[in-house]
């Protein structure tokens, strides 16, 4: 199998897109825009959160218990262009957008209406990215017309996702 037909084929499939907050036991924050994500479980409810292994926020969520998951309406795109295209190695996007502590002490992004906090229960190797299976332990619903990756792909990536 060519792994180029198989991006050609993924390539034309909308896919939702979310900014992930966390932060750790030393009080660093951190943010980004990821692309793989899923509902994985109806009950108990369960969702997991793919973080590049490359990605700022990887680093930082790995000893973190909690991540915020904010669905992205697409008059927030220039949050996504923030923390998609912006690295928080270099860049404290916390100090370019409004936000407030929210549970567990997670970032919550104040312009995002629609979002939840989980519990990471486990974390799962899928390659270049590592899966976060969590718990949601709050959650604030709103109606957004959510952020396709279609609707981001002139958003130049902080890094890259995989070499």
């Amino acid at each position: 199998m060519d792994d180029k037909d198989f991006d050609r084929l993924l390539s034309g499939i909308e896919y939702p897109l979310f900014i992930v907050t966390t932060v750790n036991a030393e009080g660093e924050r951190a943010g980004c825009l990821i692309g793989f994500a899923t509902q994985c479980s109806i009950e108990p409810p369960r969702f997991l959160a793919g973080l590049s292994k490359k990605n700022h926020t990887f680093r930082v969520a790995g000893s973190a218990t909690h991540l915020g998951v904010h669905v992205i309406a697409k008059e927030d795109k220039h949050l996504a262009e923030l923390f998609g295209g912006e690295t928080g190695d270099e860049v404290d996007k916390f100090a370019e957008c409004d936000w407030h502590e929210g549970p567990e002490g997670v970032p919550i992004l104040d312009e995002v209406e629609a979002w939840f906090v989980g519990n990471v229960l486990e974390r799962v190797d899928l390659g270049d990215h590592v899966g976060h299976v969590l718990a949601p332990v709050a959650v604030q619903v709103a109606k957004p017309t959510n952020l396709q990756s279609q609707d981001a792909s002139d958003i130049e990536a902080g890094h890259p996702a995989h070499e």
